[in-house]
């Protein structure tokens, strides 16, 4: 009889390699064959709703990390969710307008001008759902479960038709106007931008002081006394109209080779320097409020720049007296508006100078730097022209420099209702916390939101104009132009005339020949997307406004968490959101930011075909995604052996409970042994333990969590003596039968409780598990924790025998260094232990030995006994030496006892005994 044929090894026909990269599409394809999302709706609907409101990546390009790790961690909250006694159903959406969109035709060759711009539209339409398609494949692909079949996409006619139902609701309460103001204006897109379209880079700039002499003091100043501003836009010098000075600070005049200058006494010192003055002499001092209505001659031209109080000064850095353009800065337009000046702004759409600045027309706005500095020095108003590199706003599509540039723009005045802006803010859970303080201080500080774009691609602002030049926004001429977007699309706005575009009939006291003109601009993106409550959330039957969770990137504060409140409480009084939470980016291995010339970028495509996406999934879950998080090769080679490690825990259970059926075998929890029982206990512990990281949003904790007992209290210990039993023990071995029921609630728990996170790998896994009736494991309900007999007692009790184990196989592994034995079962174990350790092993009934995995241990009678050459440890001294007898064939535990049955001569009783029960020759 061969003795190794009687042994119950593991039996599974789950494979040892994931082989994920061929795995996971099958299972994928097989969801859809299935409708697992459908299927998932139906069976937790009538539970409390949980909405996860997705905000929409721009269509554009193949996913990054960001978006991975983005989509990801919303995949975990919805999935479990959907296990924990919620219906969550999860709608992914997409940002199809814009400027990138058009950026990309006009790449390809597309030739805008030369056709009409709703030629140009509807291909920009067409371009926008082949992004929308490839993105969607790369985010299944990640195993990321929604309503794939019918996502949000902001293009569609029914989300146009919503959107300008929000901008009527804005324009009805008195918050939306159209206004000249300065804004963010990109010469290289030809179109006002939103903060949120900003980001910052480094930019060399020209630095000059230059001054500015008085024509009309006011009794104050002499006239030729020498004014002084510092600006580092010399271009924006022919828009000069005034100077604003601080009402509260105190000016001198200084004189220095026999001119008078006025600069701030704060400054003074660090102008003298940069200016190389020798030693000027403080001849008057003066309030910034005296200085007030002072006219000076502007250097370049025939007027006046006035002299003005404004708040906004400040003696950071220049000369505390500041050029004033109105049309080109926030704090020059209102600190103009208040003395009434003109609104200047000599530069095009293109950012080139205008005939309103009379020998620089034509020069772009930045190439004109340098002649008008060359001006000023020729008159003489030039002191000192430096360069210096600083932070500057540039365009964050085109990468280029912005300017601020007055022109007419439709706005949302967010001063109307700052307040329950702010309130709202309040009322809204923010995960991390400092995204309140974050947010509240944007709104707290921000001015009025420009939504209008000159562009093509995007939905236009739904407004009228009379004959008179009156705007017409009523709600009669909204409902019909939602109407017409709900039934044709918004590219109707360009393919008809205004007419065919107003309800039947329509007049206006402004329009008394009955013609009007529409509006061509379109509306910020921005406005788009933060509609999405409107035109998903209240639009879908099957979803609910507010939504439960935002979740995306900490950008998203200046931009969709921002924009969404925006309209959310404009609209219906409160956020639309009840909670967000942030993300930080994906940085490479050493935090850098990913970029092409870097040659750091990690792409999700690639570590799916070589990896797997539940390697991307698994990393996910490993990271603190709150702050920036890396990836690297290495980093996921890390992840991919520990997804290795948590496979084969799998593994090892389904092989193990191959001949066990839970509703023959189970053995209850109260005729469990004490150490299965003590593990039951440990997996309860765990259940309670990822509930509650779940429902906070500790993926991290979760993944060393499970982790830590897959490794530590599985693999290191139950399992490992555990084996003694599974394998050698006869088939009904009560032993046997009491571990494979532990084993059976330990995989449903651990299959349940990873399936948010590794999808695939549980969908894997679960159709090998016995006695479950449902076809996927996404169609049940995590495990639930329970209050177990003794738990605490157990749990004192035999976490005090593992801190003595610990100092057992110490003991053990220098034994094993030094050469005294090879593996534990060649050991024999006499432990001299302290009372309290004596008393606590003494009342354990399960076989020492067998814990130990050694072939033989005893306790000793004392402490004091032990031998000089005893290990002294925590809990005793511990003396390791060959075991003595020979090695029985089968179990491999050393024992003099082998060979006592004839018959089996190289057996131990036990064996022995289990194999002629069992396996005798008929």
């Amino acid at each position: 009889m061969e003795y190794k044929d009687t042994l119950l090894m593991p039996k599974t026909e789950f494979p040892m390699r994931g082989n994920l990269p061929k795995r996971e599409p099958d299972m994928q394809q097989k969801w859809d064959e299935m409708d697992i999302y459908k299927k998932v709706q139906e069976r937790t609907k009538g539970r409390p709703m949980f909405i996860l409101h997705d905000g929409p990546p721009y269509a554009n390009g193949d996913i990054h990390m960001g978006h991975a790790l983005n989509k990801i961690l919303k995949d975990f909250i919805v999935r479990y969710k959907s296990m924990s006694g919620f219906h969550s159903p999860y709608v992914p959406g997409w940002d199809t307008h814009g400027l990138p969109i058009e950026q990309a035709l006009t790449n390809k060759g597309v030739k805008r001008k030369e056709m009409t711009v709703a030629e140009f539209r509807k291909l920009c339409e067409e371009y926008a759902y082949e992004q929308v398609e490839r993105q969607k494949q790369q985010f299944k692909q990640l195993g990321v479960r929604g309503d794939w079949a019918n996502p949000y996409i902001t293009l569609k006619p029914e989300y146009e038709a919503q959107q300008i139902k929000v901008f009527g609701d804005m324009a009805t309460k008195g918050y939306i106007y159209k206004g000249m103001k300065p804004v963010y204006w990109s010469p290289s897109s030809e179109s006002a931008l939103a903060e949120a379209e900003i980001e910052y880079k480094d930019k060399r700039s020209p630095s000059i002081y230059v001054a500015f002499t008085v024509r009309d003091g006011k009794g104050v100043l002499e006239e030729g006394t020498n004014i002084v501003i510092w600006t580092t836009t010399p271009w924006t010098i022919p828009a000069n109209l005034g100077i604003s000075v601080h009402p509260d600070l105190t000016y001198v005049v200084a004189e220095e080779a026999g001119k008078q200058y006025v600069v701030v006494e704060e400054l003074l010192e660090e102008v003298t320097t940069k200016l190389g003055w020798e030693d000027p002499t403080v001849t008057k001092k003066v309030k910034g409020a005296e200085l007030e209505h002072i006219l000076t001659k502007h250097p370049l031209y025939d007027r006046d720049s006035l002299v003005m109080l404004g708040e906004h000064v400040t003696t950071d850095s220049g000369t505390g007296c500041v050029h004033t353009a109105p049309g080109h800065g926030e704090d020059d337009f209102l600190v103009g508006k208040k003395y009434g000046l003109d609104v200047l702004c000599p530069v095009n759409d293109r950012g080139v100078m205008t005939a309103e600045a009379p020998g620089f027309e034509g020069l772009f706005y930045d190439e004109a730097n340098k002649p008008i500095t060359e001006k000023l020095e020729e008159v003489g108003a030039l002191l000192k022209l430096e360069f210096f590199t600083h932070s500057y706003p540039h365009d964050w599509r085109t990468k280029k420099p912005v300017i601020f540039r007055a022109t007419a723009q439709w706005f949302a005045s967010i001063d109307k209702f700052r307040a329950e802006l702010l309130e709202a803010v309040k009322e809204t859970k923010w995960v991390p916390t400092w995204g309140e303080t974050r947010l509240f201080n944007m709104v707290r500080d921000r001015g009025d939101w420009c939504i209008s774009r000159q562009r093509a691609w995007g939905v236009p602002i739904p407004v009228f104009y009379a004959e008179n030049g009156e705007a017409i926004i009523t709600d009669k001429t909204i409902a019909h132009v939602s109407d017409l977007f709900r039934e044709h699309g918004s590219n109707i706005w360009f393919e008809k005339e205004v007419k065919e575009l107003l309800p039947e009939g329509f007049t206006h006291p402004g329009s008394p020949n009955g013609e009007f003109t529409k509006e061509n601009d379109i509306m910020d993106v921005w406005f788009d997307s933060g509609s999405s409550h409107q035109a998903v959330l209240e639009e879908r039957d099957d979803l609910v406004r507010q939504a439960d969770l935002y979740l995306e990137g900490s950008d998203q504060y200046r931009g969709w968490f921002n924009s969404s409140l925006t309209t959310g409480v404009a609209v219906t009084g409160k956020a639309p959101y009840k909670g967000v939470l942030s993300h930080g980016f994906a940085l490479d291995g050493e935090g850098r930011k990913m970029s092409k010339s870097l040659g750091n970028v990690v792409v999700p495509s690639k570590v799916m075909q070589q990896l797997g996406a539940d390697i991307l999934r698994l990393w996910v879950a490993s990271v603190d995604f709150q702050a920036d998080v890396r990836v690297s090769d290495a980093i996921l080679k890390q992840v991919a052996e520990v997804y290795r490690k948590i496979r084969n825990t799998f593994r090892f259970l389904l092989g193990n409970l191959a001949d066990f059926n839970p509703a023959e075998h189970k053995v209850a929890y109260n005729d469990l042994r004490e150490v299965d029982q003590f593990m039951l206990v440990k997996l309860n512990d765990l259940i309670k333990e990822v509930h509650h990281h779940y429902e906070n949003y500790e993926f991290a904790t979760i993944y060393h969590a499970i982790n830590n007992f897959c490794t530590v209290d599985l693999s290191s210990f139950y399992l490992d003596f555990a084996k003694d039993i599974l394998y050698i023990e006869a088939e009904n071995h009560e032993d046997r039968r009491a571990i494979q029921s532990v084993l059976y609630d330990t995989l449903l728990t651990l299959t349940k409780m990873l399936s948010p996170i590794l999808s695939h790998t549980a969908d894997e896994v679960w159709p090998y598990i016995s006695n479950v009736e449902e076809e996927s494991v996404q169609l049940t309900d995590m495990p639930t924790y329970q209050e177990l007999e003794r738990a605490e007692e157990l749990k004192d009790k035999w976490t005090k025998f593992m801190s003595v184990r610990d100092d057992v196989l110490k003991a053990l592994e220098e034994a094993r260094n030094a050469k005294v034995i090879g593996k534990s079962l060649t050991a024999k174990v006499t432990l001299f232990a302290n009372e309290e350790t004596k008393t606590l092993l003494d009342s354990i009934k399960e076989d020492l030995k067998q814990l130990f995995i050694v072939s033989a241990f005893e306790i000793a009678s004392s402490l004091e006994d032990a031998p000089e050459a005893a290990m002294k440890l925590e809990h005793g001294a511990v003396v390791v030496e060959k075991a003595e007898g020979e090695t029985c064939e089968r179990c491999w535990i050393v024992t003099p006892t082998v060979g006592q049955n004839k018959a089996h001569s190289t057996l131990c009783p036990r064996c022995a005994n289990v194999v002629e029960e069992n396996y005798s020759q008929a």
